[in-house]
């Protein structure tokens, strides 16, 4: 059962059936940590991923103008990534909607940690709880900046 909420006209929800692929790819490879990200690719992730989209006032001609994602077991941790709204959309209060959607969400209750990653909105998700992390000596990482924009994909193992 799909879970939704409105905000001033805009719905927000986690049913996989209204996601644009298009719009998402469209909206998360506009990003600086996603840019050149092959469909196949994001449609990948969005698969193994609980999804959230904001799309926009009216009955008829909705159309998808944010998109998160978090990858999750569901019963530990949540990872909160590739949150995007459109530009042309920001500055309506709708990634506090989401974000208060997704902390809300059913599924997502009771996870030891939910974490994320940020270059630019600090703010925003420090009014949720977020927080820097601890200890920075646990965190390790494998990181590839620009892999898709050079066309390469992750090595194997």
């Amino acid at each position: 059962m799909a879970h939704e909420r409105e905000h001033k006209g805009y719905v927000i929800s986690d049913d996989p059936a209204r996601l644009d692929r298009d719009a998402c790819h469209a909206l998360i490879g506009s990003t600086y940590w996603a840019r050149g990200i092959p469909r196949e690719l994001l449609d990948r992730a969005i698969d193994a991923s609980l999804c959230f989209g904001i799309y926009t006032p009216g009955e008829r001609s909705q159309q998808q103008i944010g998109v998160a994602r978090v990858i999750t077991d569901f019963a530990t941790y949540a990872y909160l990534c590739d949150v995007v709204i459109d530009e042309a959309h920001r500055g309506r209060g709708l990634s506090v909607a989401l974000m208060e959607h997704i902390l809300a969400h059913p599924r997502l209750q009771g996870l030891r940690r939910f974490a994320l990653l940020t270059r630019d909105a600090q703010g925003l998700y420090a009014r949720f709880g977020f927080g820097e992390v601890a200890s920075s000596l646990s965190y390790m990482e494998i990181a590839r900046p620009g892999m898709y924009e050079r066309g390469g994909t992750p090595p194997t193992p």
